[in-house]
């Protein structure tokens, strides 16, 4: 199963006609006709409405809203309703509304606020789901199944106890086995059965909030059980729509979203989507990541941009406007990386609660005059009139970060060394260098074939699970190049510490040992000199300095302060005809520059724009085509010469290779590249 079969980049959002009279409905679709607007995601919170009451369906609304999508000509991504239970569900089965972290019971009210673990959500979402598909499995506007909506939380009740406790049992067997995971020698925690298991919470193994456990075992496994009894009521919905249904479904995720696993749930979606909403204007590198995320959870396979906002949100203490042409590059960054359907939350304003004041298409009037309304029908006309043409092509990376949750969860949960060492931020930065070289990247879990890459990135992999040191090794070997930072191969997957100093496992690979770990408070810089090949940094590490005994490997960069001054900060080892690098501080901006740059241009995988701050270039490819994008995000005029010839997608323009391009800021650039007999470009 793969994306839904649609005959160009689809265009549209999420729509909710529920909320305003029909006569509206008419209105909406004429402006959606202006802009080219082609899909629409339906029905994301219609339970209520839907299901009125427990022995009643009532499907005339969504008939209606369906029909007359039909008769428009446009496609509909529908949903399942269950992200929010209706309150007459809430009132008559108590056990749906979720225990928080405090150990609260909460009534009913807003969204995402069912408990996964309860048999009577889980019956009557599954009983929902099963009869939409019933229904609508052949309606000519359903081109795909939108199932549940941002997952995410956690529930703490004593449903999720006693499922905690069979997750436990599937994964450990005997209780011998769980206390030895747990290392539950440690203060008297020998569990003797399984009754005596309870979620770790802020009644039982927390202090100062969820990330200060005393068993980081015990806590990691209830995250990894919450992300699987999440993904359980997705699947379980999944089953009812396939009993009626074969359409591809999808549900919408948040990028690097800590508290759900996606590599846990990328086998059982037909594709990707997610929602892109970056914390500020400047976050365009992040979103890169994202996109790269999102695309690595399919092993490269195009995905959607289910929502963003196409002006403001209203989710902040302070919430901007888009600025004139960001949210046209935005959209062309999300293709640009993989994004076969681009759509905005919302299509109209709703007219009361939360998000009355969030950005829309169309707002309260409904009128299409405005700036945003302009902005999105003149990229609806730029996607049509790119047609097919990107349709399935995918990124012809050489270039692997690898991401792990199971590392993101133990990092921040275990005490010691320096808790502002954020995964999340380690991960960024390093991607940041390799974006602003122009390497095209793919983000992919650390269980993800490795042969296809020159360059893999290891950022803060606490957790060294199976077989990735022999992988990494079989990289270099090959004449790869492996990156390895600090923090790495600490503990195993019961996040027990490896009996062997750090890094444990890659430690003969990266020919290095950590003697101490030492740790500073923020700010506090000790500068880093490095030096390799007549090229050198002045650079400076953060947070955590481990202190590297050399075991083989070269001394690239030495620390210059502190009773450690002199001795090795990062090092480089050859292994077989590749090198293994080790990073052993969170080197600043400069300094990951240095060592990226130096990396990629070993293997030719520097952009042709690595100069220009702010000019993203990326690639994808279809068949014998291959289209290069550029994009303008440094708020300035760039004139750049064409890095090959070919004609732009848009306008059908012809350019030479050489020739200067003039890009306004926000400009973007779609070029299909004229091929020449021969290699070719990487």
């Amino acid at each position: 199963m793969t994306l839904p079969k649609i005959p160009r980049i689809a265009y549209g959002g999420d729509y909710n006609p529920e909320q305003w009279d029909e006569e509206v409905w008419r209105q909406d679709h004429a402006a959606f006709e202006l802009a080219n607007i082609d899909l629409l995601t339906v029905g994301a919170f219609s339970w209520s409405l839907t299901q009125p009451a427990e022995d009643r369906y009532d499907f005339s609304v969504l008939d209606a809203v369906l029909d007359l999508a039909a008769e428009e000509g446009r496609r509909i991504c529908l949903a399942t309703g269950t992200a929010g239970v209706p309150p007459w569900l809430a009132r008559k089965y108590p056990d749906v509304c979720r225990t928080d972290f405090e150990g609260r019971r909460h009534v009913f009210g807003q969204r995402h606020n069912a408990c996964p673990s309860s048999p009577n959500f889980r019956r009557l979402a599954v009983a929902l789901a099963g009869a939409l598909a019933e229904r609508y499995a052949e309606h000519p506007a359903v081109v795909a199944w939108h199932i549940g909506n941002e997952y995410g939380g956690a529930c703490y009740c004593e449903l999720c106890a006693e499922e905690f406790r069979t997750w436990l049992r599937a994964r450990y067997g005997t209780l011998d086995e769980l206390n030895r995971a747990w290392y539950a020698t440690f203060w008297s925690h020998r569990f003797t059965e399984w009754a005596e298991i309870v979620p770790p919470n802020a009644l039982s193994e927390h202090w100062r909030g969820p990330d200060h456990t005393a068993f980081q075992g015990i806590t990691v496994d209830y995250l990894r059980f919450n992300s699987d009894n999440l993904l359980r009521t997705y699947r379980e919905e999944k089953d009812a729509i396939r009993a009626h249904s074969q359409l591809p479904a999808t549900s919408n995720f948040m990028g690097a979203y800590k508290p759900v696993d996606y590599h846990r749930w990328a086998p059982h979606l037909d594709f990707a989507s997610w929602d892109n909403y970056p914390p500020d204007e400047h976050s365009a590198p992040r979103m890169a990541f994202q996109h790269a995320l999102l695309r690595g959870l399919k092993d490269g396979q195009p995905f959607w941009l289910m929502e963003q906002a196409p002006s403001a949100t209203a989710t902040r203490d302070v919430n901007p406007v888009k600025r004139p042409g960001v949210m046209r590059l935005w959209s062309w960054q999300a293709v640009a990386h993989g994004a076969e359907f681009v759509g905005f939350f919302q299509m109209r304003r709703s007219r009361g609660a939360c998000e009355k004041e969030f950005g829309s298409v169309l707002d309260h009037a409904g009128r299409t005059d405005t700036r945003t309304f302009r902005e999105v029908a003149a990229l609806g006309a730029e996607f049509d009139a790119v047609g097919n043409a990107l349709l399935g092509a995918r990124t012809p990376a050489r270039v692997a970060l690898l991401f792990d949750w199971d590392s993101w969860w133990a990092r921040e949960l275990t005490d010691g060394h320096s808790r502002h060492l954020r995964y999340l931020d380690v991960a960024l930065a390093h991607h940041r260098a390799l974006w602003d070289a122009g390497a095209q990247v793919d983000v992919v879990p650390v269980t993800a074939r490795l042969e296809g890459y020159d360059v893999v990135v290891v950022p803060t992999l606490e957790m060294a699970k199976g077989d990735i040191a022999e992988r990494l090794e079989a990289v270099a070997r090959r004449g790869g190049s492996v990156v390895i930072t600090a923090m790495s191969g600490r503990v195993d997957e019961d996040v027990l510490a490896f009996r062997a100093d750090p890094p444990g496992p890659f430690a003969d690979l990266a020919g290095v040992r950590v003697a101490e770990t030492d740790a500073r408070f923020p700010g506090e810089l000790n500068p880093v000199t490095l030096a390799a090949a007549g090229s050198e940094c002045a650079t400076s590490g953060e947070h955590v300095f481990e202190l590297l005994e050399a075991a083989g490997a070269d001394v690239v960069g030495t620390y210059g302060s502190d009773f450690y001054a002199g001795t090795p900060a990062v090092t480089r080892n050859h292994v077989g005809e590749g090198e293994v690098w080790y990073i052993g501080t969170a080197l600043d901006g400069a300094g990951l520059d240095w060592v990226h740059r130096g990396v990629l241009a070993r293997h030719d995988l520097l952009g042709p724009y690595a100069d220009h701050p702010g000019l993203e270039y990326a690639v994808r490819t279809v068949g014998d085509r291959r289209f290069e994008f550029l994009l303008n995000h440094s708020g300035e005029a760039v004139e750049v010469p064409a890095a090959s010839a070919g004609t732009v997608l848009v306008t059908g323009d012809r350019v030479e290779g050489g020739q200067l391009l003039q890009l306004p800021p926000t400009g973007v650039l779609v070029l299909e590249v004229e091929r020449v007999p021969g290699p070719g470009p990487k």
